[in-house]
């Protein structure tokens, strides 16, 4: 009967529910009246049946004028019980002008009794059809628990509440004094006793929805949410929903801040907007994970002119698109200027700077995956090593300001060649700061960022959602973790703080063991982990070993007596540089090796070179381990014919 009422016309509809209030306001006079008059066979006469009937026609055309039946009972909210409210008062109204106009016997509680009545009989049979309907769809959809009982997760409860896919049954908070508090029908309970509740409300999914100036520890809040294996996920921030970049129902996986467990930097902005507001910047390596985040956080402090300089078309393309878009809708009037090249070209970088008249120039560009590079030593090498030199030169002979280069902690000690040769680009911008002083050379050194191509955090998410194994190297395998906007926002801090030649380093915390991640993300997905103990466990965590060149911990500084900056949260190492005239040397002894294609004589040079480097494993060049060597060398043209052995 229900799904053939939905299924009628609309004004099917209308006409069914106006007789249904005709017929209840009758009922409502008439009730009125027994009540009042004590008879429960009580029998109005003509005068007062027409009363009656003018009094229902008036409050029905007050309903049809306040728009009551245009509402769909099905989302019948609090402004259709005010349409009724607001109906009702008049028509108690009317019927005590009816009463003294007609001069008609209306006892004064009959009107205040009806108003009553009527409330009651039209607003609940609404309610009443309103809660057959919903409830057969309110029963098929999954129940969550909201963790937040704030602002924002009862915006979250309503909309979900509207929704076909999740029915909230429970809140959760963090007060216990609100313990078995009721919040629009739903219990409140403790964090607490959330195991207990979660399972006999059958909760099959945890929803954060936490207030954005909630004080609560995340880091605590997870290690509570963990041992119930049920997927938690969170909802945007309302920096997003007031952006109109999400909804409040958006739901999506943990954000990755969640997963670091700390507290993010916070951005000094009037120290970086000093530095970029106005002026000419260029970021190499553009397209990249932190060259992209650069440019956005760049964008925002209303530099005059932003270059991005990238040798991959479809990433310069991508982020050129975005933002020319962020661009246009915040009205930032900055001119942007996408530019293909590979930084390896010296003088296509001088070009670039030149023309633009680059004051700051942010160098990104470099290959970052340990293995790839492990396996393409040459390219490796030139792309870092070189890459950074030819920017740099380029910089000093076109008068560039401040150049910055993005550094990582595996140029520490390193045991690959992606380390070596990040340390020795740190190397030659400290060479190239003390031969001159007009452009300010500084470098920038943090972990592995989450959420970047080839993080360990999207890998491991798509492994636990095809069903898994879930690889890790190494169950003893450490790693210092920050996020992209973290990590964007250090080096523009440090590009502001640099004299000339430092090495920034942040403060990280405590390094993440990455095996005890991929638990984590498996318990946070809702799943168990299969083990010899738990062989019925859903997702098991498989151990690889390490790979070419990768090491089990990994550090930010060399020497031990970090210098402090104006930022708490960022440091100056205190480290070995090397003369511009042996650098220059050393980088001559590198080229050499590279114009022969020579992977053994290049990794004695990193090896030599007050880098650190001391390779783990033994030359791992797929071309060089292939069975082919240099057998003539035309010195005269300084070529190299490669042939089989």
């Amino acid at each position: 009967m229900i799904k053939t009422f939905l299924s009628l016309p609309r004004y099917q509809k209308r006409i069914i529910s106006v007789t249904s209030d005709m017929v209840v306001l009758f009922f409502a006079i008439w009730a009125a009246f027994a009540l009042r008059l004590e008879q429960h066979l009580w029998v109005p006469n003509w005068d007062q049946a027409i009363v009656a009937a003018i009094t229902v026609v008036f409050t029905i055309g007050v309903f049809i004028r306040l728009g009551l039946y245009r509402a769909v009972i099905r989302f019948l909210g609090d402004k259709a019980f005010l349409t009724i409210i607001y109906g009702v008062v008049l028509s108690s109204l009317s019927l005590i002008v009816l009463g003294y106009l007609l001069q008609v016997f209306i006892p004064r509680s009959v009107p205040v009794i009806y108003g009553a009545l009527a409330f009651l009989f039209v607003s609940g049979t609404r309610l009443g059809v309103r809660m057959i309907v919903n409830h057969p769809r309110q029963r098929d959809k999954e129940a969550v628990a909201i963790v937040g009982a704030g602002e924002t997760g009862m915006q979250l409860a309503s909309a979900l509440s509207q929704g076909t896919e999740y029915r909230p049954v429970l809140f959760v908070t963090f007060q216990r004094a609100n313990h078995k508090a009721m919040i629009n029908g739903l219990p409140v309970v403790s964090i607490e006793h959330i195991a207990k509740h979660a399972q006999k409300r059958g909760v099959r999914r945890i929803l954060l929805a936490l207030d954005a100036d909630s004080k609560v520890n995340r880091k605590d809040l997870l290690k509570r949410l963990e041992p119930l294996t049920i997927p938690v996920q969170t909802v945007p921030s309302m920096s997003e929903l007031v952006a109109g970049q999400a909804r409040i129902n958006d739901i999506r996986d943990l954000e990755i801040e969640d997963l670091l467990g700390r507290d993010p930097v916070r951005p000094d902005t009037a120290l970086v907007a000093d530095s970029l507001y106005q002026k000419a910047v260029m970021v190499t390596g553009a397209g990249g994970s932190i060259g992209s985040e650069l440019c956005r956080q760049i964008l925002r402090h209303k530099p005059r002119v932003l270059v991005l300089f990238e040798q991959s078309e479809f990433s310069l393309y991508a982020i050129e698109r975005e933002l020319q878009s962020i661009n246009r809708i915040e009205g930032l009037n900055v001119e942007l200027h996408p530019l293909l090249g590979s930084v390896t070209h010296r003088r296509r970088c001088e070009v670039i700077m030149k023309a633009f008249g680059i004051q700051t120039v942010y160098h990104a560009a470099a290959y970052k995956h340990v293995p790839l590079v492990e396996h393409n030593v040459i390219e490796g090498v030139q792309n870092n090593v070189f890459g950074t030199w030819h920017a740099a030169e380029a910089a000093i002979a076109t008068g560039v300001e401040r150049f910055v280069l993005i550094s990582t902690d595996k140029a520490v000690r390193p045991t690959n060649v992606m380390g070596a040769s990040k340390r020795l680009a740190e190397l030659v911008l400290q060479g190239l700061a003390q031969r001159q002083s007009d452009t300010v050379f500084s470098m920038v050194r943090f972990g592995n960022v989450l959420g970047s191509s080839g993080s360990v955090v999207p890998l491991f998410r798509d492994q636990i959602r095809d069903g898994g194994p879930v690889t890790v190297t190494h169950p003893d395998i450490i790693r210092y973790f920050m996020t992209i906007p973290e990590a964007s926002q250090l080096v523009l801090q440090a590009g502001s703080m640099g004299l000339g030649g430092e090495v920034f380093v942040l403060d990280m915390g405590e390094p993440v063991k990455i095996a005890d991640l991929a638990r984590k993300m498996i318990h946070l997905m809702g799943l168990d982990e299969k083990t010899e103990d738990n062989p019925d466990g859903d997702i098991e965590v498989v151990f690889s070993g390490l790979r070419p060149g990768e090491k089990l911990y990994e550090e930010l500084l060399i020497g031990d007596d970090p210098q402090g900056t104006v930022n708490p949260r960022i440091m100056m190492a205190r480290e070995v540089s090397m003369s511009w005239a042996e650098m220059e040397a050393t980088l001559d002894k590198l080229m050499r090796a590279s114009q022969s294609f020579d992977c053994e004589s290049m990794i004695e040079v990193l090896r030599t070179a007050p880098t650190g480097y001391a390779p783990n494993s033994d030359v791992a060049d797929l071309v060089w381990c292939s069975g082919f060597e240099v057998v003539e060398e035309v010195a005269a043209e300084g070529n190299v014919r490669r042939l089989p052995v």
